[in-house]
């Protein structure tokens, strides 16, 4: 008991700890909305308050809209977060996100005019907020992570993401079912507890450390000293001498406009179209509009409305604790592999999905029982909602933070965001719309476009996993020389493997050097 006191007492006062449990919970403002609007879109008390009908193709506009907010939040905070500091930044994300969230809570309380101007008002203004959330936490938490354990870090944080999905899905559910699907308070509860995230991180943002990387770039050495030494004790003085170098290193390197960032004739430009695709590829897997249409998709399977939701919880579940199969292999086996392999199994996943869905919408013509093709695409989807995490979930959200100079970090990160914004704006737009006129075949197109982006990264990821932020831009340098983005061209193919700390000490070493055992037991903190 008193090792778990002192383990816990150690935690409590321990600034990486505070720093991992912060972002996790910020991040999981954007897992909340996914799984707060899924039922909420069912609701017959909102519809009615809204206007609109269930089949309506505004339903997917009220959800979609909030990622063109959270694609302007990406340019705006971004931007913030590199002239006030990523704290400052991060502080005014979170008050956007909680006034937005309280104007979706009031539209059309106690009035039914003008009821769907103030949430698509509300949906975009916390979009803002999220955007800026999805843009700086990642920069903030990669800056002040070790170069072996970037990705644990914001496969933890990504964790949390799903969380806040269940958490919403499942305040969501519970109050559906006691309250009805007529009932206001059905639909307003769940959207005003999302508050609790936004408040408490807001009464929180102070303690913790400025990014070191950010004071040294603005010159402000001593601010840099100091929370270097809060985050590493004594080892912070070596940290502050290796930034001082990177700096002199960079400091003569302009800060880059976006535009600059997208103009094939800057050194920013190889990176910025893989972070745009990896952002792209993610969304074509199809995996948010299945985390927000969820029950529709049940129901594709079959299974009544009630029964659907409840699979839904349980689905989002299973993804909740399959993500720590992530944050263990991350760092372990590396970004591109998660990847691959992930696109392959979702590929297999939704083939298998227009399989079952035919099968059920033509049981009676073929006199097979509805229950088996439902339960065997039930198990499909709990399999490609863990390839996704696993796989696809928290690494293309990493890479735009490894391999971009500090000078063009937020940019890229917001980038990052702002592709995400309007790639998940036009899937989750186009879902409803899919699902009325293609029902199950919907499933081909996923299948399809799961293949395209496990091709795509293949060839064109470089692995960025453990290696330092300079090793990670030295490849774009490689890659000018040999005049190819091919991966496997560059340096010989030394970008297409994970480079993992040599067990025996030296220089690092291809991981498959390593057994995959040993690699998964290093990223369990010890218990002595």
């Amino acid at each position: 008991m008193s090792l778990i006191a002192e383990h816990a007492k150690q935690a409590y006062n321990d600034k990486q700890t505070h720093i991992i449990i912060f972002s996790s919970t910020a991040i999981a403002l954007y897992g909340y909305d996914q799984g707060m609007m899924s039922l909420i879109n069912t609701n017959y008390d909102y519809l009615h308050t809204m206007g609109i009908a269930g089949s309506s193709p505004i339903v997917g506009v009220i959800v979609s809209v909030y990622y063109l907010g959270c694609a302007a939040g990406a340019v705006i905070f971004s931007k913030l977060a590199d002239d006030l500091g990523r704290k400052k930044s991060i502080f005014l994300c979170l008050a956007t996100a909680s006034i937005g969230n309280l104007i979706m809570f009031l539209a059309g309380l106690g009035y039914s005019k003008g009821a769907l101007a103030v949430m698509l008002t509300g949906r975009v203004i916390m979009g803002l907020g999220v955007g800026g959330i999805d843009s700086v936490i990642p920069t903030y938490s990669s800056e002040l992570s070790e170069d072996d354990a970037r990705g644990k870090a914001l496969a933890q944080e990504f964790q949390s993401n799903i969380f806040g999905l269940l958490m919403a899905f499942g305040v969501n559910l519970v109050l559906t079912v006691a309250l009805g699907k007529s009932n206001q308070w059905a639909w307003r509860i769940p959207i005003i507890v999302m508050q609790v995230y936004p408040v408490l991180l807001m009464m929180f943002v102070r303690i913790l450390p400025e990014s070191p990387r950010w004071l040294v770039y603005n010159d402000r050495e001593q601010e840099a000293q100091a929370s270097l030494n809060a985050i590493w004790g004594n080892d912070g003085d070596a940290k502050l001498d290796e930034l001082l170098d990177v700096h002199e290193q960079e400091k003569d390197m302009d800060n880059p406009s976006y535009f600059d960032m997208i103009s094939p004739s800057r050194p920013e430009f190889h990176p910025t179209v893989i972070v745009i695709m990896g952002q792209i590829n993610q969304a074509l897997t199809g995996y948010g509009a299945v985390s927000v249409y969820g029950p529709q998709i049940f129901e594709l399977l079959g299974f009544p409305v009630r029964t659907s939701e409840y699979l839904t919880l349980g689905n989002y579940t299973s993804y909740f604790f399959l993500m720590t199969i992530a944050w263990l292999l991350i760092d372990a086996l590396g970004r591109r592999k998660l990847l691959v392999h992930g696109s392959i199994v979702l590929t297999a996943s939704f083939l298998l999905l227009a399989l079952f869905g035919g099968l059920v919408k033509n049981s009676s013509s073929i006199n097979l029982p509805v229950l088996v093709p439902g339960l065997l695409g039930t198990i499909a989807i709990f399999i490609a909602t863990g390839a996704f995490g696993i796989g696809w979930l928290a690494t293309v959200w990493l890479v735009p933070t490894e391999i971009y100079p500090t000078t063009a970090r937020a940019q890229g990160t917001a980038i990052s965001v702002i592709v995400w914004g309007f790639a998940n704006f036009a899937i989750t737009l186009l879902t409803p719309v899919m699902f009325n006129n293609l029902s199950y075949l919907i499933f081909i197109v996923f299948a399809g476009t799961n293949l395209f982006a496990g091709v795509w990264t293949w060839i064109y990821l470089p692995e960025s996993g453990g290696r330092s932020f300079e090793e990670n831009q030295q490849f774009f340098t490689d890659a000018k020389e040999a005049d190819t983005w091919r991966v496997s061209k560059v340096s010989g193919g030394e970008y297409t493997v994970f480079k993992y700390a040599n067990p025996d000490g030296g220089d690092p070493v291809d991981s498959e050097r390593v057994p995959l055992l040993r690699r998964v037991e290093e990223q369990i903190p010890s218990v002595e």
